[in-house]
């Protein structure tokens, strides 16, 4: 029977939900969990994970679900769990926290806080029994509770003394704006570059994340015409993405890193934000060099956001577990994901020598005696063959399988994410799928997101939860420029204008810059910026890029200047915003060398193709493409007297508020868009 004193049933989040049976007298994150605290006395026990989070089950099961543990978390605490991905804001807060006390960060998070909910020590996963040098959980939560008692008037003050600095560097108010220099990403290219695996691509080391973030600087930096080592370092980068066991073979998608240095054995949990940016990165490889197995990898990939990510009504949920059950029933990361070679022969009889040879299937096995399916060797990808009907023998068995769980709440910033690298995988390769899945889920995220004309953070089950971020913001214009570039459909500018006028009235700071808490915000101790990025990029960054692009599309004043003003705060707090800021460079990298090019015609004319291709391979990822073709006239705001229609195809191109004449060429084109 379910102890009454846990609050979590009615959680909107299924993380929070995988806790509704624990003896712990779990709370939401409120004002009255808080106020709670203070009338107990007692110090604050927050608990941060997310549901595809392998140690928050293991914590889970080790502590949470121990009689003991329990009581004692019960007796000695208020006991505040959160899902990282609905509450970004408190993540990000007591993370920094965390790194401030000298920790490494991590998910689960642990952290104790004073009453009024500011932080004095902190952890991520404490084992059951004391191992490895660290101490068991029952005795951290010993210790601190008898220095609570003991200590609490200076352990109130180290809080309050903290706060005050994460007040300072994650609020950051009162810096000068900084005009942005036009070589900032080509010095964070050339320092990213530096710390690159030259052979397997992404940071040196185990372990290996897709780092998107610091990927996109290297590809600003080396496209169209930058340096040949920052282009190859994108290149092959990404091609071991698309090779190693860190993408899924068989069903499509990327899991979210590889714990050794050879993208080999992925953590096996596969997230939406990851797989928005891979999108992304496999349209910018396509457009750059052609090369075949990154269109197959954006078909696969949404392939499976589609049949295992899209909710019925459009939105796309947030994650799948790392964790499945075995053939046992006992839950095992990555369960669902490998094979074992006499499965393979009886499924693929006469074709499983071939197929095991291209992808490292044997006997013995490539991870604790089971294969982790992959391409990283000499037999590999290099034979060219794609293997599509084996490997959709394979899905079709693996779907027979015990699925991961999937967490379907819908988050508005990650699937701004996807919305906009679904709109440009429909403009690079002219996919309708991808277009059609775009615009259901900007319909869901704007329509059905809305409660009360306020866009929210998230939504499962017919419930939303949290006022919108920043981010959401953020994310969510981008998108729409991004699908006003696709369609030309004003509705979706409109919109863009529409979450723009929101985000200044909830988060604009009155001189330029935002926060990523609403204004009406209560529940926290501060409101942070969103200046640092993580797997996603930070609130800054998706706010700086995207009121660029609303401005770079619209070509008004106003909103040019509301772009500048953005980008110019930001650089002003953040100089350093190579390291802990990548998002952000390239976002101010779009600012400073934002342009547009429109191409005008039908494709009936000759010429129109090779024109659409040249525009494609001079990848500018600063540039905002418009395809206008077919469409029986021009837009009002383009210089119509300029134009030629029996010249058509034509190609304008516009910089610095500047537009060049029409051009008809495409030697012309092409040597306009590398200058």
């Amino acid at each position: 029977m379910r102890d009454t004193g846990n609050q979590l049933d009615q959680a909107l989040s299924p993380y929070l939900q995988q806790h509704r049976d624990n003896l712990v007298h779990w709370r939401e994150w409120s004002e009255a969990a808080l106020d709670e605290a203070k009338a107990t006395g007692k110090p604050v026990l927050l608990s941060v994970g997310y549901a595809a989070c392998h140690w928050c089950h293991v914590m889970a099961h080790e502590s949470f679900e121990d009689p003991q543990t329990a009581a004692l978390m019960n007796r000695l605490f208020v006991n505040i769990k959160v899902d990282r991905e609905e509450r970004p804001d408190i993540d990000h807060i007591y993370m920094t926290a965390l790194h401030a006390m000298g920790e490494h960060g991590g998910w689960p998070m642990t952290m104790f806080l004073t009453p009024e909910g500011k932080p004095f020590w902190g952890g991520t996963y404490f084992p059951k029994q004391a191992m490895h040098g660290r101490p068991s959980f029952t005795q951290v939560l010993e210790a601190v509770a008898k220095a609570w008692e003991d200590k609490q008037t200076s352990l109130s003050a180290s809080a309050a003394d903290l706060s005050a600095r994460l007040d300072a560097f994650l609020s950051a108010g009162g810096t000068a704006p900084g005009a942005v220099p036009p070589d900032l990403v080509a010095r964070a290219a050339e320092k990213i570059t530096g710390i690159i695996d030259r052979e397997l691509g992404g940071i040196k080391g185990a372990p290996k994340f897709p780092n998107a973030a610091y990927m996109e600087v290297i590809a600003r930096g080396a496209f169209p015409a930058g340096p040949a080592e920052q282009r190859e370092a994108f290149l092959v980068t990404l091609r071991s993405l698309c090779n190693g066991g860190i993408y899924d073979h068989v069903g499509g998608g990327l899991h979210r890193y590889s714990t050794d240095d050879r993208w080999l054995v992925p953590h096996f949990e596969k997230m939406l934000y990851d797989n928005a940016q891979f999108l992304r990165h496999l349209v910018w490889g396509w457009r750059a060099t052609g090369d075949a197995l990154f269109e197959r990898r954006i078909a696969e990939t949404i392939g499976w956001l589609s049949r295992e990510m899209r909710l019925p009504d459009g939105g796309f949920a947030a994650s799948l577990d790392a964790d499945s059950p075995d053939e046992s029933g006992h839950a095992e990361e990555g369960a669902y994901y490998v094979w074992r070679s006499q499965e393979i022969d009886a499924l693929l009889g006469v074709d499983a020598a071939e197929f095991a040879r291209a992808f490292d299937v044997s006997p013995a096995g490539n991870w604790e005696g089971s294969t982790i399916l992959h391409r990283l060797h000499p037999h590999g990808e290099g034979d060219g063959a794609t293997y599509d009907e084996e490997r959709a023998k394979l899905l079709e068995i693996r779907e027979r399988r015990a699925p991961p769980g999937r967490d379907d709440k819908v988050l508005a910033d990650w699937n701004g994410l996807l919305i906009r690298a679904l709109a440009e995988v429909a403009v690079a390769l002219e996919d309708g799928t991808a277009l059609r899945l775009a615009e259901d889920a900007f319909r869901f995220v704007t329509t059905v997101m809305v409660q009360d004309g306020r866009l929210r953070h998230a939504w499962r089950d017919e419930k939303t939860a949290g006022n919108a971020l920043s981010s959401d913001y953020g994310a969510m214009i981008a998108a729409a420029v991004a699908l006003f570039a696709a369609t030309g459909e004003p509705a979706h500018l409109e919109q863009a204008h529409r979450l723009a006028e929101a985000l200044e009235r909830w988060h604009g700071d009155g001189q330029g810059g935002h926060y990523l808490t609403a204004s009406d915000a209560r529940d926290v101790i501060l409101r942070p910026r969103g200046d640092q990025d993580d797997a996603v990029p930070g609130g800054t960054a998706l706010v700086v890029e995207a009121l660029t692009m609303l401005a770079q599309i619209s070509g008004d004043p106003a909103g040019t200047e509301r772009a500048r003003t953005a980008a110019e705060a930001a650089f002003g707090r953040r100089h350093d915003a190579i390291g802990a800021s990548p998002a952000l460079t390239s976002a101010l990298d779009r600012f400073v060398h934002g342009s547009e090019l429109a191409i005008v015609g039908y494709r009936s004319n000759p010429g129109m193709g090779e024109m659409v291709a040249a525009a494609n391979t001079r990848l500018d990822l600063s540039r905002i493409d418009l395809r206008l073709r077919d469409t029986g006239g021009l837009p009002e705001d383009l210089p119509l007297a300029a134009f030629r229609p029996e010249r058509y195809p034509a190609a304008l191109l516009c910089r610095d508020q500047a537009c060049r004449p029409p051009i008809y060429e495409i030697d012309q084109l092409c040597a306009t868009l590398l200058e």
